[in-house]
C-alpha cells in the first residue's frame, strides 16, 4: 500500500425528511463526519455518524472530527499502512473513540479495496452481494399512521419489520401491530431505555413471539441483560453494549445475549467487526448488521460487512428515500428486489459524495 498523503474531514448536517424518534430522542437533522482518506491518486471514502448530541453513545459529531483532526489523523498521515491492525496499533494509546476511530479505518478499507481493483463487501471476505434488508419504524404520531407504515412495508415485500419501543410507546404498540398483523416477523428496539425493575413487562412481551429484543437495558451493560436474558424466552440482541471483541465475548460468555447487531463504525471499523462476527460464528451467535441513519455512503459500508457468513437476520439497511429527499451518497442506496439490496460491483464501497451536496451540507471542513 501507497502511505498515506492526508486526510480530508468535512463534518456535514443532513436535513432528514421527517423526524427520527427513539428512546433517547428526536433528530429533524443528522450530523456526520465524511472521511477522505488521500493516498497519491487513490482515496478512500467513509462516513462516521454518532448524531449531533452524545445521546446514542458518549461520541458526537464535533467531538469526532476534534478527535480525528487532533489525534488520529496525525498518527498515520506520512505512514505506509499495510492493514487494519496497523491502524488499530498506532492507535491503542487512544482510549474508546471507536466511532472517531471506525471512520477512518473504513475509508482505508475503501481505499485497500480500490487499491485492489475489487469491490468492498468482496475484500471483506462476503459471500455474495445480495444482501437482505428489512423495515425500520420509529415512534410515531399515532398507532393508525404505524399501522399504515407497516401495511406499506408488507405490500412492498420486506420479510422482517423493526420496531422502535420507548416509554409511552411500548405493550399496547406491540399488541396492536401483532393484532393487526399475527404471521409478520416483528421484533422491538428498545435503545437502552429500560431496567431489569421492568422485568415484568418483559414476560408479558414473550406472548407476542418476536423474533428479538434489542438492546432492552442500558447502553453499556452486559451483566444485567445476562439476568433477563435468563428470565425471558424471547432473544436478546445486544447493540449498543457490543463495542469491541472483548466486550462480546465476554456477553456472550456469560449469556447476556443470543443475537449480536454489527454497525463497523460502532465497534471501530471493519477490522474489529470482522473480528466480532468471525468470534460469534464459532460460538454459534448470528449477526445482523444495523445502521446509523447514514447517507448512501455510510450505508454502503454496511451493506459490505452484511454480505459476510453468519449474517443471518435482514440488515437495517434504507434506500435513500427512507430518510433524505436528496442523499449526500451518489449513486443513492436502492432497492433491487423485495426486501434486498445489491452491493456494487465497482472497486471500493461504490459510493461517493455528490461534490455539490457534500458543498452544501459542509458546515466544518479540516485537512490533516
Amino acid at each position: 500500500m501507497p502511505r498515506i498523503d492526508a486526510l480530508e474531514l468535512f463534518r456535514v448536517r443532513m436535513p432528514l425528511v421527517y423526524p427520527f424518534t427513539t428512546a433517547y430522542g428526536s433528530d429533524d437533522v443528522i450530523e456526520s463526519i465524511i472521511v477522505k482518506v488521500v493516498s497519491g491518486e487513490l482515496y478512500g471514502w467513509a462516513e462516521a455518524q454518532a448524531f449531533k448530541a452524545p445521546t446514542y453513545c458518549p461520541e458526537y459529531a464535533e467531538g469526532l472530527l476534534l478527535m480525528m483532526r487532533k489525534y488520529l489523523a496525525p498518527a498515520i498521515v506520512g505512514k505506509r499502512i499495510e492493514s487494519g491492525e496497523e491502524l488499530e496499533r498506532i492507535w491503542s494509546c487512544f482510549k474508546g473513540n471507536h466511532f472517531a476511530k471506525g471512520g477512518i479505518d473504513m475509508a482505508w478499507w475503501d481505499l485497500y479495496a480500490r487499491s485492489r481493483g475489487e469491490p468492498l463487501w468482496k475484500t471483506l471476505g462476503g459471500t455474495g452481494p445480495l444482501v437482505e434488508v428489512g423495515a425500520d419504524f420509529g415512534v410515531m404520531h399515532s398507532l393508525d399512521a404505524l399501522l399504515e407504515k407497516i401495511d406499506g412495508a408488507v405490500e412492498a415485500g420486506y420479510k422482517r419489520v423493526k420496531l422502535k419501543y420507548a416509554p409511552g410507546w411500548d405493550l399496547e404498540m406491540v399488541t396492536t401491530v401483532r393484532r393487526a398483523f399475527p404471521k409478520m416477523t416483528f421484533h422491538i428496539d428498545c435503545n437502552g431505555a429500560y431496567r431489569l425493575s421492568d422485568l415484568a413487562m418483559f414476560e408479558k412481551l414473550d406472548e407476542y413471539g418476536l423474533a428479538m429484543i434489542e438492546q432492552p437495558l442500558m447502553h453499556d451493560d452486559l451483566v444485567d441483560h445476562a439476568t433477563l436474558a435468563k428470565s425471558i424466552r424471547t432473544p436478546i440482541c445486544l447493540d449498543e453494549s457490543i463495542t469491541s471483541l472483548d466486550r462480546a465475548r465476554k456477553a456472550i460468555e456469560i449469556g447476556a445475549c443470543r443475537w449480536v447487531n454489527i454497525k463497523p463504525v460502532r465497534v471501530g471499523g471493519f477490522t474489529p467487526a470482522l473480528k466480532i462476527n468471525e468470534y460469534c460464528m464459532k460460538a454459534g451467535v448470528p449477526c445482523w448488521v444495523g445502521g446509523m441513519v447514514e447517507s448512501a455512503l455510510g450505508a454502503a459500508h454496511c451493506l459490505a460487512m452484511a454480505t459476510l457468513e453468519n449474517m443471518k437476520y435482514p440488515s437495517d439497511i434504507f434506500p435513500s428515500s427512507r430518510f433524505y429527499a436528496r442523499d449526500l451518497g451518489r449513486p443513492e442506496m436502492a432497492l433491487s428486489g423485495p426486501s434486498q439490496i445489491t452491493a456494487a460491483s465497482v472497486p471500493g464501497v461504490g459510493v461517493e459524495p455528490d461534490p455539490e451536496q457534500l458543498q452544501r451540507m459542509t458546515v466544518e471542513y479540516v485537512r490533516v
